[in-house]
């Protein structure tokens, strides 16, 4: 029988926090448990997301604007934090769990003040503020990406790459086979700066297109996601070119247009990445310079490196660079079809899963069986967490295998490298069941 428990989730601000979150609430939700959402008003007005959770709006607090602004997010995060501790005493959470962002402070922080179990999950390549001010405290980070830039290498021992949850819809993209494509085929271009577009792909891609190859260009077939100021520009320019181009200002179906393209330009939001690695579909990446620490530059890395992206920085591109990295990636069907594999390859479509199976480990005891003595800053990390779960991102569930913050296999023992224990897997009836 299966013991029901409640689970806080905190975030708010942005699509980006709200998202993942929204994935695990419906996840946990759907294995039995009781969810809550503590979020702010921009958070709660978000379309589409948490309609059926139980959902608490509290005061945060935006730390900016020099000492009169720090004074009033100081007053914000008091008061959300006394709100979140009222609420805990009569929800008695098993854990709660952020997203980032400053809705998530006070929820994190009345739960430390109150004993309850907390874990955070970063989105993008470089820990956040939040994420980074909590992380010593907390007692498990979840991942997105092998690598995570501000996360101290001494947090190994309580870090869990789990990916980004993407929506089924594009998951089933991933299952599918990649579009037809030959010489003698259309080339299917997807071009997207986001739920508000960009206007330097509105101005920059027309161009770059313009100055392909005629084999390469007579074949595009566009389909642009435009600011509503640019897209009559953006439209003549394409009737100019006698390029076969699609322009709107919002995609309302993004998964089927993106199942059939054969390659994307985009920024490198990390919604974005995620989704384009499980879907398995090339890039070319424009990552926002004005982006929170450069954190799509981190995101679009590990995409690139493994050669299923270009990531070119908003200062270079230019039409003739944009010119040469399509006719590199999609002058040769053979070369834009190994490049979608190796997207395909850097994406975790069990990220939901993982993330849950990771959660519903606190409030178990700790399936561990010490061959050697555990120290006690081991024990205090792992609180709460049930280390036989470690099976998170395995080959089984297709992820691969666990790895630390540095990319490291996290093998037998690798969860406390200074002691010899043996990581026991949960018995099965012990477990629960927007590019943007």
């Amino acid at each position: 029988m299966t013991i029901r428990r409640h689970f806080v989730l905190a975030a708010g601000g942005t699509g980006g926090h709200m998202v993942p979150a929204h994935a695990l609430g419906r996840e946990l939700a759907r294995r039995g448990h009781r969810v809550a959402l503590v979020t702010d008003e921009r958070g709660k007005r978000i379309p589409g997301l948490f309609d059926d959770i139980e959902t608490h709006v509290m005061p945060a607090g935006r730390v900016a604007g020099g000492p009169l602004g720090w004074l009033k997010a100081w007053a914000g995060i008091r008061a959300g934090r006394a709100m979140a501790r009222r609420l805990y005493r009569d929800l008695r959470p098993t854990a709660v769990v952020g997203f980032g962002g400053y809705p998530a402070l006070p929820a994190l922080l009345a739960a430390l003040d109150t004993g309850v179990a907390t874990a955070v999950h970063e989105q993008n390549a470089v820990l956040g503020r939040v994420n980074r001010l909590l992380a010593r405290r907390v007692d498990a980070i979840a991942t997105a990406y092998p690598e995570v830039q501000r996360l101290k290498p001494n947090y190994a021992i309580k870090t869990f790459l789990v990916g980004n949850p993407v929506r089924e819809e594009v998951k089933a993209i991933g299952r599918a086979r990649f579009p037809a494509y030959g010489e003698d085929l259309p080339l299917n271009l997807l071009v997207t700066g986001g739920s508000q577009g960009a206007t330097i792909l509105s101005s920059v891609v027309p161009a770059g297109l313009g100055l392909l190859p005629d084999a390469l260009r007579t074949r595009l077939k566009v389909v642009q996601q435009c600011r509503p100021e640019d897209i009559e520009t953006v439209r003549a320019e394409y009737q100019r070119l006698h390029i076969v181009a699609e322009l709107t200002t919002y995609l309302e179906d993004l998964p089927s247009v993106l199942a059939a393209s054969h390659l994307v330009i985009a920024r490198a939001g990390a919604s974005t990445i995620a989704e384009l690695t499980v879907a398995g579909r090339p890039a070319i990446l424009v990552p926002l310079p004005s982006a929170m620490d450069d954190h799509q530059t981190a995101n679009a890395h590990e995409m690139a490196v493994e050669g299923g992206a270009r990531a070119i920085a908003q200062a270079q591109f230019t039409p003739e660079r944009l010119a040469s990295e399509i006719v590199s990636l999609a002058g040769d069907p053979e070369a834009l079809i190994s490049a979608a594999a190796h997207a395909k390859a850097c994406g975790r479509p069990n990220a939901t899963e993982d993330l849950a199976d990771l959660i519903e480990g606190f409030g178990r005891a700790p399936v561990v069986d010490a061959v050697g003595a555990r120290k006690p800053a081991a024990a205090k990390a792992a609180k709460g967490l049930a280390i036989g779960n470690a099976k998170l991102s395995s080959p089984e569930r297709g992820g691969g295998p666990l790895r630390g913050n540095g990319g490291e296999e996290i093998r037998e023992g690798g969860l406390f490298p200074s002691t010899s224990l043996r990581l026991v897997p949960l018995p099965e009836q012990a477990r629960g069941g927007a590019l943007a």
